[in-house]
């Protein structure tokens, strides 16, 4: 199974009329955030796809384009504060959009208000454990989790409440965004417990393992 994570830039290799031949073997797209949503549409489009998405810090509420205005990617399937099972591939997912708080932006949120957003998970997750045996298979997020792939500035540190649900529930895949990568040396790809954690800045190829008991492997 492959999937496309993108996020906070837009790169030419996905914009571009090549698209359906550089990823026609992509099952499903995820977005972790800080995307335009015709860009996302572009994806959903071209190869005809499920797209999940949350939002990032600098989102916009409303989103103008020469169709006229929106407030979501048309196509797309917002995963905040949801538990979703993809019908077409079966994997279990959910989300959390913008970044901890930093000014009075949109988006943005206290330790507390994360830790309350990931709670109101936690009747679903359960409820996916009775039902398939397994609580997640992958977490979207923008912000990263509290003390991996994040800095010291108030913008970009991690979400403690994030950190505590891959260790809780154990996912496959936390995927997020948020911390742009502008060097080769900085760490995109972590592992912690059962859960492999990837920065999807740009964008990422995965291909996901089916046997939970094996690490995902990224091309």
């Amino acid at each position: 199974m492959k999937l496309l994570a993108v996020s906070d830039r837009e790169c030419s290799r996905i914009y571009s009329p090549q698209i359906k031949q550089r990823f026609e073997d992509i099952d499903l797209a995820v977005s972790c955030g800080d995307l335009s949503y015709f860009y996302l549409e572009y994806i959903v489009s071209s190869l005809d796809i499920p797209l999940y998405f949350v939002r990032g810090n600098h989102a916009k509420k409303i989103e103008y384009g020469c169709a006229g205005s929106r407030e979501a990617p048309w196509g797309a399937i917002d995963l905040h504060k949801k538990v979703i099972r993809d019908p077409k591939t079966g994997l279990l997912l959910s989300g959390i959009q913008g970044s901890l708080r930093y000014n009075l932006g949109d988006y943005q949120y206290s330790q507390f208000e994360m830790w309350v957003m990931v709670s109101q998970l936690l009747p679903k997750l359960l409820w996916n454990k009775v039902r398939y045996g397994r609580f997640l298979d992958i977490f979207i997020t923008h912000a990263p989790p509290w003390g991996i792939h994040d800095q010291d500035d108030p913008a970009h540190k991690g979400v403690k409440a994030f950190l505590w649900l891959i260790k809780v529930f154990h996912p496959t895949y936390h995927l997020h965004g948020h911390v742009h990568v502008y060097r080769p040396d900085i760490i995109t790809e972590s592992i912690t417990g059962k859960t492999k954690i990837i920065n999807s800045y740009g964008f990422r190829k995965i291909t996901y393992r089916e046997d939970l008991d094996l690490q995902p492997a990224v091309d």
